[in-house]
């Protein structure tokens, strides 16, 4: 399940494209009459060489593969972040989000190794676990090549269809209402190689449970989405390849039964409203296209893409104007992002002892924002004047462009010490205009068989995600019901860190056993967090003038015959001090204590854990079919005690389960059934209780429900 893979030295093309064409079995698969042996390696072969442009040198990595995926319980039918949550340092938290070493955001997602720029999801979830061949993670002092969003690099190798001609189609489903039909399919004809996948997710569980019973009231989503990969090999020595996929997810905003508005409002004569009935909704679109030239010849490998993602969403309040009288407004808010870009990348193998790397990106994005808020007028003294609603319309939009350059240089001291250093530079033009220079280093020792040691730091600039900085004029609320009673508003800020990193890795009994365990510690400037401040699911970005992030990683894997198994535990800590930016969001109270002491982030989780195991089994009548099984601990994230942030919530332990079995029957060929259990012994847990710093309403971890699926290969 883990992998912390740490490139030594860069090895001549040849030994790369033996190397990849073995780990692929290509010499042992067979080929359609339409996929010549020679293409396949060259395919097998460019592959190679475009991870020898963005490798980890020194970083922290982990790595899931296709096959682990398909032994979780849920498979490829569960969310792309549920397979996440099984890495180290990874925590849940509501609508889906994750924290990669307690940084509430920072993540930044490649296909391929290219970016796919931030889109304005909350809820949904662009990509699909069907269209992972491998799914790497890679965090702690990251080389210069990576830089904007830090906290964590998930970069997805997807399915290709070049090694096979084939697909399959698959119905799941099960408790809480779901329903999930989904088809993948790939190939190869002639110098083309070429994947395709689809699924669409409808569930009575959209969006976390607020109240903790099985089944929320007014929570159903429907969700789809398709991808689709399309390369063709030029020449021995390039290849043009084409990503494209699309998702649109609607969502209800479940309800919490019983509640009794506390603001005390009247409107248009009425001074209630049944929080049962309330109807609010959310509906989330994403589109995102990469285009690539791979070019790979001697020394020099380069690859230049062209990227692009456009994504909405839209929230829609309750139409009898329900929510008025519990937040003092009923906001409808609409915002597009747009982002485009060029990413040129290149290895450069200048000795054996010397491999240069350098690159540029550029991006340019729109975002736009619109609101019409239904609210009511108040005096100074904040007392309801009318019972007549009116509205405030507050739209705007703005430019960002992006310029990052990096050089870095593998430098290979000794056979067993390696040293990366380089330099990277970004310019973002945007709410602010800012700039950074941040050096990087990180050297890897293997000082015996089966052992590696690293050591690094990293300097890094994080601007704050552009499309979800609050573009709201506070002043056009005042004297109304939607007033904020704090009225300072400053822009957020990028935050700058200092990022230090030492790990080691062992392993044991024939490379079947891995130990790891990983350190950090980060010194942040204008630490950026996120908060829930309004009925729109939407976050804003605000500063910790000052914040502190250390923790500790352990991990282990073991891997041999039909057994696998892995276990996980990270202890964190996360404090920030002094918020500088979106004042307008707290309360007086929190913003004077927290100026002069610092608090827990509300995103912290100081013991989180996960751990998995699965056989198959590969003879006699059982032959075939695979059990296993996978948890996840928390020791809960925080929640205001005596101070804001001061407690935590009560920890918590699910529990998954899984049997599947693969059937080889005369007619219908390969058929694969499977059954799982999700919190098998239906844990009743709080990811959320509502309160906290930037806290929105209480979310409860979903309650165990039972799923079954069918999947016919052809």
């Amino acid at each position: 399940m883990r992998k912390m893979s740490i490139l030594l030295a860069a090895t001549s093309l040849a030994v790369l494209a033996t190397t990849a064409a073995r780990a692929q079995g290509v010499t042992a698969k067979p080929t359609s009459a339409n996929t010549a042996p020679d293409v396949v390696v060259t395919a097998s072969r460019l592959n190679a060489a475009r991870q020898t442009i963005d490798p980890s040198l020194g970083a922290t990595q982990y790595s899931v593969s296709n096959a682990t995926i398909q032994a979780l319980p849920g498979g490829d039918n569960q969310q792309l972040n549920q397979v996440v949550l099984q890495l180290p340092g990874v925590v849940q938290d509501s609508f889906g989000q994750i924290h990669v070493r307690d940084d509430h955001n920072g993540i930044q997602y490649r296909i391929n190794g290219v970016i796919l720029p931030e889109g304005i999801s909350v809820f949904g979830q662009t990509l699909s676990p069907r269209l992972v061949d491998k799914l790497d993670l890679l965090t702690g002092a990251l080389p210069a090549q990576y830089g904007l969003s830090t906290a964590g690099i998930i970069d997805i190798t997807t399915k290709s269809g070049v090694f096979n001609n084939g697909g399959e189609v698959s119905v799941y489903g099960g408790s809480h209402g779901v329903y999930e039909p989904s088809f993948e399919y790939g190939g190869s004809v002639d110098d083309t190689n070429f994947f395709v996948s689809g699924d669409f997710r409808r569930s009575q569980l959209g969006i976390e449970n607020p109240d903790g019973r099985k089944t929320a009231d007014h929570d159903r989503s429907d969700a789809g989405s398709l991808f689709a990969y399309l390369d063709r090999v030029i020449s021995d020595s390039d290849r043009v390849s084409l990503i494209a996929g699309y998702s649109n997810d609607r969502f209800q905003i479940p309800n919490t039964p019983g509640l009794t508005p506390q603001l005390g409002l009247t409107v248009n004569g009425q001074t209630d409203s049944p929080s049962a009935l309330l109807n609010d909704t959310q509906r989330e679109t994403t589109g995102y296209g990469i285009l690539s030239l791979l070019h790979d010849q001697g020394k020099l490998t380069l690859q230049t893409s062209l990227f692009a993602r456009y994504s909405t969403l839209t929230y829609q309040p309750d139409a009898n104007l329900g929510d008025l009288f519990y937040s003092g407004d009923s906001e409808a808010a609409s915002k597009t992002n747009f982002a485009a870009g060029v990413q040129s990348e290149a290895v450069y193998r200048l000795t054996d002892a010397h491999t240069l790397r350098g690159g540029v990106i550029i991006q340019g994005e729109r975002g736009t924002s619109k609101t019409v808020s239904q609210v009511l007028p108040t005096d100074d003294a904040g007392a309801q004047t009318s019972q007549t609603p009116i509205a405030i319309v507050d739209n705007s939009g703005k430019n960002q462009f992006t310029y990052s350059v990096y050089l870095q240089d593998e430098w290979k001291i000794l056979q067993n010490l390696t040293l990366n250093y380089g330099l990277r530079g970004d310019d973002v033009n945007g709410y602010r205009n800012q700039m950074q220079l941040s050096p990087r280093i990180n050297a890897v020792w293997t000082p015996y068989g089966g052992a590696t040691v690293h050591v690094g730091y990293a300097r890094y600039f994080n601007p704050p995600p552009f499309e979800l900085v609050g573009a709201q004029s506070v002043a056009k609320f005042n004297n109304t019901t939607a007033a904020a009673v704090v009225t300072e508003d400053t822009t957020p800020f990028a935050e700058r860190q200092n990022y230090y990193d030492v790990g080691a890795e062992q392993k044991l009994f024939g490379r079947a056993l891995t130990l790891g365990v990983d350190a950090y510690y980060r010194q942040s400037r204008n630490l950026i967090d996120e908060g829930q401040f309004g009925a729109p699911i939407i976050e804003t970005p605000f500063n910790y003038a000052r914040g502190i992030i250390k923790g500790v990683e352990f991990s282990s894997n073991y891997a041999k015959g039909p057994f696998s198994a892995y276990a996980n535990f990270t202890i964190e800590k996360a404090t920030g001090k002094d918020i500088v930016s979106s004042q307008f969001s707290f309360s007086p109270d929190d913003l004077a204590y927290i100026k002069n002491t610092s608090i827990f982030l509300d995103h912290n989780q100081t013991y989180t854990g996960s751990a998995g195991a699965a056989y198959l089994f590969q003879s006699g009548l059982a032959k075939g079919t695979r059990f296993s099984g996978d948890l996840l601990y928390g020791s809960g994230l925080r929640k205001d005690g005596l101070v804001p942030n001061g407690d935590s919530l009560a920890p918590y332990t699910q529990v998954n389960l899984s049997v599947s079995h693969k059937f080889d029957l005369p007619y219908l060929q390969a058929l694969d059934v499977r059954m799982d259990v999700i919190n098998a012994f239906d844990k009743v847990y709080e990811i959320r209780d509502g309160t906290g710093v930037g806290v929105g309403a209480p979310q409860y971890g979903p309650r165990r429900g039972v799923f079954a699926g069918v999947t016919k290969s052809f």
